[in-house]
This record gives C-alpha cells, sequence and structure tokens, in this order.
C-alpha cells in the first residue's frame, strides 16, 4: 500500500492543513493586535496630525507619492522625508513647486497656507515616528 494515496489521506491532509493555517492566521492576529500599539505612535496622534493627513488625502499625495510603501512610485518615499530633511525644508520645498527645472518631474502648486503646510509638516513628522520595522527599504542609507 505504500506510495498510494486515498481520498481520506487527501481529505485528512487538507482538514488538518485548513485547521493549522487558520490557527496559525489568529496567532498572528492576536500579536499584531498586542503590539500594534508599541509601534504605531498613537499617542502623538493630534488633531493638527489629521488635519494634515486629510490635506495628503485630498490633495492626493498618494497618487504620485509613497508613504510607509503605500501609493504611487512617480515621486519618492515620504515615509522619512521629515528624518531626512527636516520641516523647514519640506515647507519651503511644497512652497516652490513646481521648480521649473528641465528634464525634471515637477510637483504642482498646491497653494497651501502657512497653517496648511504646519499641518502637513506634523502629518510627515508623525508618519517618520512610526515604528515601522525600516519598511519600505531606504536606498538613501
Amino acid at each position: 500500500m505504500s506510495g498510494v494515496f486515498t481520498k481520506s489521506m487527501a481529505r485528512n491532509i487538507f482538514y488538518g492543513g485548513t485547521v493549522f493555517f487558520f490557527l496559525f492566521f489568529l496567532a498572528l492576529t492576536f500579536d499584531t493586535e498586542r503590539t500594534s500599539p508599541q509601534r504605531d505612535n498613537r499617542e502623538n496622534l493630534t488633531e493638527q496630525v489629521m488635519a494634515g493627513k486629510r490635506l495628503w488625502e485630498t490633495r492626493n499625495c498618494v497618487g504620485c507619492h509613497t508613504i510607509l510603501g503605500e501609493g504611487a512610485y512617480y515621486a519618492p518615499e515620504l515615509g522619512n522625508v521629515y528624518k531626512r530633511r527636516g520641516g523647514d525644508f519640506i515647507k519651503a520645498w511644497i512652497k516652490s513647486q513646481p521648480t521649473g527645472a528641465l528634464g525634471r518631474r515637477q510637483m504642482p502648486q498646491f497653494n497651501l497656507t502657512d497653517d496648511e503646510l504646519d499641518e502637513l509638516v506634523a502629518f510627515l513628522k508623525y508618519t517618520s515616528e512610526i515604528k515601522n520595522g525600516n519598511w519600505p527599504p531606504n536606498d538613501e542609507g
């Protein structure tokens, strides 16, 4: 009988595998729920950060940029831009768009107010402080 694979063996493997992976999925879900509060930076979620996120969404920044690996790949990842460049640079960069540099992709001018720029910078600062396990990988070192 060696080498013979019966229907009952196949059924047992299927049910055993299903139960195993269901329990594995539950364990991963539980672990994620347990560890998220230590990683997601929720204690720093302010009204200003939420207003910046709304600007991020209403101006469709994700249509060109990624943030924490989510979004388009037309323009740079911005999950760590605050750490790399700082708030003053971010505001100056947004105000100076489009730069008119030939052969370079150009960001539109959104005509954001100083308060809106502060909100967007607060959102990018908040995002940069999320403990994301260095994801996405950064090619800048």
